[in-house]
C-alpha cells in the first residue's frame, strides 16, 4: 500500500505562500546550466532560487560538486 497521499500533498502544495515556494527545495537541488567564460564552454551551478554559486569547466565536475554539499543537480538547457 502506497503511503504517500496525493490529496493531502496537493492541499498542503495550495497552502504554501509564494515566499514558501520560492525557497521549495532551496537546500535539496541545484541547477547547472551550460554557460561560456571568456569564449570558453563552461557550467554554471545555481541555487533553487536561481542564486549562482559557482561556475565550473567540466559538466561531470559540476554534478559531482553538488553531489558533494548533499544536493540533487538537475541539468538547465
Amino acid at each position: 500500500m502506497n503511503s504517500f497521499d496525493t490529496d493531502k500533498a496537493a492541499a498542503y502544495l495550495r497552502q504554501l505562500s509564494p515566499q514558501d515556494f520560492a525557497t521549495f527545495g532551496l537546500d535539496h537541488v541545484a541547477y547547472v546550466r551550460p554557460v561560456t567564460v571568456d569564449d570558453a564552454p563552461a557550467f554554471s551551478v545555481h541555487a533553487a532560487d536561481g542564486t549562482p554559486l559557482t561556475v565550473l569547466a567540466e559538466r561531470e565536475v559540476a554534478f559531482a560538486t553538488v553531489r558533494q554539499n548533499d544536493m540533487e543537480p538537475l541539468s538547465v538547457h
